[in-house]
């Protein structure tokens, strides 16, 4: 098993480039079952998620070439609506391949999804909608069977927000008879690329980016296939967050490139309140070496909100600023896995159910630390890069879900660390 040795404290310098994004890529992916034709991607990342996600894709008949890069799906042939607990079971994201099954060949067998352990992040919500649309919907021996004759259209409002539901009812509607609304929707930049894509292939859907979005069903008799068959996804914002934290930790003057700064535009703002010297620019933000930021108070919350995703990053932030800081987790229960982690590097964080205390100490030492889940081990890399001495991080697997050469590309910017065989 593979793991990271950092040697710290670390500078970094240059220009890194921002991978494009894992949590628009998957349902993306999902999406491509509604659409019997060839569709290139430009850019997919080179993560776990992605490539078992593909996995899923041709386990139901669909086929896939070329590199990450420029790789070409198809859904032409797909007969199986039968996603199994082998693959579903290593990605909560697998439950995104339920909605367009269901809306292109009425019936979908899906194992019960698994993932990082941050909460209970139950699928109620996906399933209560697509009933509302007319679906089915049994639960046996581990698997969400849904059947329909054809999903209706319908107003759906959601009691959370969700992402992933938004987005599978979003795919359901494609093929439904008749409009759906779907209020109180999640209004992330990764639903708006979703229906950007949808919409490229003849689908038509408004609102996405606000609470309300409409959805004008059709036939799937109607589908023909485009000649603009090729899609770049947008950059990461989270990735983007992380090596910006990462500049402002080490004291550093680096730029963060190819993303939209305006998808980050609260998590910039709570930067710049800790005393952050930024350069925002339209695709790339620049850190200045701002000197010891200070403590701050922050909640998460739906988009546009503070992303729980980037919640354990700038703990390691506060960790080392100055004075107290607060964080009120609202989103995932269990979110706050990284902090016994952190505190073996020397970091002073008290935990209260859902809220963390964070009082910032002048410096960190080094020592062994393991991954726990996703955005908790890129909480402990940051960490490490200013930890006197060689910290070791294992299990980074969890890294490799979300973060494409992350070793890489911090080597890249100038910091001491290996990737080695465990």
């Amino acid at each position: 098993m593979d793991k990271l040795l950092i040697t710290g404290p670390n500078t970094l310098s240059g220009e890194v480039s921002v991978s494009s994004s894992k949590n628009a890529a998957l349902p993306i992916l999902a999406a491509t079952i509604l659409f019997p034709q060839e569709i290139i991607f430009n850019n997919l990342p080179g993560l776990s998620d992605i490539n078992f996600f593909l996995q899923i894709l041709e386990s139901l008949g669909a086929t896939s070439s070329g590199s990450l890069d420029r790789k070409t799906v198809s859904t032409k042939s797909i007969e199986n609506v039968r996603a199994d607990y082998d693959l579903v079971r290593k990605m909560r994201a697998s439950v995104l391949v339920l909605g367009p099954l269901l809306s292109r060949f009425g019936k979908a067998e899906v194992s019960l999804p698994g993932g990082c352990a941050i909460g209970t992040r139950p699928v109620d919500l996906h399933l209560k909608g697509l009933e509302k649309m007319g679906a089915q919907i049994d639960i046996d021996r581990g698997y969400i069977k849904a059947t329909c004759t054809r999903l209706k259209g319908t107003k759906i409002h959601l009691d959370f927000p969700s992402v992933g539901a938004t987005e599978n009812l979003m795919m359901a509607a494609v093929w439904a008879d008749g409009e759906t609304i779907i209020e109180n929707a999640a209004k992330e930049p990764e639903i708006e690329d979703l229906a950007n894509f949808l919409n490229q292939f003849g689908s038509e859907i408004t609102g996405a980016g606000s609470s309300s979005i409409k959805i004008k069903g059709k036939s799937i008799d109607e589908f023909k296939p485009t000649k603009e068959n090729e899609y770049r996804i947008i950059g990461d914002r989270i990735e983007a967050a992380t090596y910006i934290i990462a500049g402002l930790m080490t004291n550093s003057e680096m730029v963060v490139k190819d993303f939209e700064p305006m998808h980050l535009e609260n998590v910039l703002d709570i930067l710049k309140s800790m005393g952050a010297s930024l350069e925002i620019s339209e695709k790339s933000v620049k850190t200045k070496p701002s000197g010891r930021l200070k403590g701050v108070k922050v909640e998460t919350a739906p988009y546009p909100g503070f992303p729980t995703d980037v919640q354990a990053q700038l703990m390691s932030l506060m960790g080392i600023s100055s004075g107290i800081s607060v964080i009120n987790e609202n989103i995932f229960e269990n979110r706050f896995m990284h902090v016994p982690e952190l505190a073996r590097l020397g970091m002073d964080v008290e935990l209260d159910g859902g809220r963390a205390v964070v009082n910032g100490v002048e410096e960190l030492s080094s020592a062994p630390v393991m991954c726990t889940d996703l955005r908790a081990s890129a909480a402990l890399v940051l960490a490490a890069l200013v930890a006197e001495g060689t910290t070791e991080v294992g299990r980074i697997y969890h890294l490799d879900r979300g973060y494409e050469r992350l070793a890489e590309k911090l080597e890249k910017l100038g910091a001491n660390i290996k990737r080695v065989r465990g």
